[in-house]
């Protein structure tokens, strides 16, 4: 009894409705697979399958017969010819690619500073070819808003191919330095302000280090510990170009307290405590407001 015939459309693994693009990408992967000469263990019996699937499927007068009245006897079909048509097509596609073989692809960690990958840099860097062991030149652009792992693909910069193949490419990872004065938030900045205890009473203005440069911030009169003040547009790029919108600059206040204070320190201190009632007795009525206190005590 003859062996019945598989489903066309299952051979090469497509649906019944799959376009002519479907169809050749699927025969081409297949044949690929199966050829005797990459897998000779089924003595080419699956790659002969394949082929036929596809000579019925890739022809259009054929592909309405079988979808109609599914197979045709092999003898009076004529594919014969085509199969063996397909056969020589993938040898001869297989003959020009052995030996070729792409380079392999070169990693390299590129170091930024903090504003370097807040505002994007070109940096040109140093890559030894494994091949030679000579070193040669590569330009590397880094967008602006980089954060480490970010990674940049410079195409045909990696190892040399085989046989004409083309070249690998140079994978650069990045890595951001940390910065001493600030951190980072998606595109906002994160800072802290350090003030006097009569800075934060009395109300100032203090110089703010950005991504800028420094910066005049104004702090009002009794400002806490903890309170964060937003400097609009000081923060990283999101995009290239000079108009580009960016994040904020967060500032966090920070009151120092002394910890060593002079006689006349004490004294001072010691009279705010009595006029705002914090005395060690309890509390007092306060005689005046406690600001206006402070800087009469301050301006004596």
């Amino acid at each position: 009894m003859a062996k019945r015939k598989r489903d066309y459309y299952a051979i090469l693994g497509v649906p019944k409705d799959a376009q002519d693009a479907e169809l050749k990408r699927a025969f081409r992967e297949l044949a690929r697979q199966h050829h005797p000469d990459m897998n000779p263990a089924d003595g080419g019996e699956r790659f002969r399958e394949i082929n036929e699937a596809y000579a019925v499927l890739s022809v259009r007068d054929s592909r309405q017969r079988y979808d109609r009245w599914g197979h045709a006897d092999d003898t009076s079909s004529g594919l014969g010819a085509v199969v063996d048509a397909a056969q020589d097509m993938i040898n001869d596609v297989l003959r020009r690619r052995r030996g070729k073989q792409r380079g392999g692809d070169v990693r390299y960690t590129l170091e930024l500073s903090f504003e370097e990958a807040a505002f994007g840099a070109s940096k040109t860097i140093e890559v030894r070819d494994p091949a030679t062991g000579r070193p040669r030149s590569v330009t590397v652009v880094v967008a602006p808003g980089a954060i480490t792992g970010t990674e940049k693909i410079v195409r045909g910069e990696g190892e040399r191919g085989k046989g004409g193949a083309p070249a690998g490419d140079l994978r650069v990872i990045v890595r951001v330095a940390e910065h001493g004065g600030f951190r980072r938030e998606g595109f906002d900045v994160r800072g802290d302000a350090r003030l006097t205890f009569a800075q934060a009473a009395l109300g100032a203005v203090i110089d703010v280090v950005t991504l800028d440069g420094p910066v005049k911030m104004r702090v009002p009169e009794g400002t806490q510990p903890g309170r964060v003040f937003r400097l609009r547009g000081r923060g990283v790029p999101q995009a290239a170009g000079k108009q580009a919108p960016r994040g904020d600059h967060l500032v966090t206040v920070q009151v120092e307290i002394p910890t060593e204070l002079s006689a006349k320190q004490r004294a001072l201190i010691e009279e705010l405590a009595r006029a705002s009632g914090e005395t060690r007795e309890g509390a007092a009525p306060r005689p005046q407001r406690l600001l206006d206190r402070v800087r009469s005590l301050l301006d004596d």
